[in-house]
């Protein structure tokens, strides 16, 4: 998956170019699909900024071997972020990815 395709992936479902980011809590890793969006007026990044965001976040994606996870659990859920209240989608990673993610 790259950064277009979870772009493209996330606007079919919802309509909106949603912001991702990536957290680490309590020893388990998520993809959280907040509620700020690129076509908002106020969003803080440029779409060239905001593409290389959201390829800089596929690249771990890619790299942890949870891309499908993230496809199915977009197409599947009933969820929508909504203003303060982000979905998140939990990463099963193996244990050698693991290891590189600070506490």
């Amino acid at each position: 998956m790259t950064g277009t395709e979870l772009r493209d992936l996330i606007r079919h479902k919802w309509g909106y170019s949603y912001d991702v980011q990536l957290r680490h809590t309590q020893g388990k890793l998520w993809l959280q699909i907040m509620w700020r969006y690129q076509e908002q007026v106020s969003f803080p990044m440029t779409e060239v900024e905001f593409c290389q965001h959201l390829d800089g976040i596929t690249t771990y994606l890619r790299d942890w071997g949870v891309s499908e996870q993230v496809l199915q659990f977009v197409t599947q859920t009933k969820q929508k972020p909504r203003l303060g209240k982000a979905i998140n989608v939990p990463l099963q990673v193996g244990d050698r990815a693991r290891e590189w993610i600070l506490e």
